[in-house]
């Protein structure tokens, strides 16, 4: 809160708080193929061969050249989709976030795990922070 005080018996409050809310967008798929249960081993590591600039907050912002960290490839209706981290050009840059892109914006550069293990996906596979 910050107290205004003005002449000497009027005093303004204004107190403003930051609220941190997120919203729960539409699954992309009901499935994911992963290396492992919790999806938290990178499959493989692709190059980004184009930039991507995503629609919503489910997806990830990818620049030419960019490795990314490809941690699930999503199934059926969504199999387009991969997700993964981005692994900035400057160590640090960025806070590692990891988001969904169009599989076809990338090539495979290192396989590291097989996606055999399927997963379902959960509504905070897609949600918005």
């Amino acid at each position: 809160c910050v107290c205004v005080c003005v002449c000497v018996c009027v005093c303004v409050c204004v107190c403003v708080f930051g609220s941190v809310s997120g919203r729960q967008m539409p699954k992309l798929s009901d499935k994911k193929l992963c290396a492992d249960s919790e999806c938290s081993n990178p499959i493989l590591i692709a190059r980004a061969l184009q930039d991507y600039y995503p629609g919503d907050c489910r997806f990830i912002p990818i620049r030419q050249g960019q490795l990314i960290y490809v941690y699930a490839m999503l199934k059926d209706r969504g199999n387009l989709f991969w997700a993964g981290s981005v692994q900035d050009s400057y160590y640090g840059q960025q806070e590692a976030r990891i988001g969904h892109f169009p599989s076809s914006v990338v090539e495979e550069t290192h396989p590291l795990m097989p996606a055999s293990t399927e997963v379902k996906t959960t509504k905070w596979d897609f949600y918005c922070y």
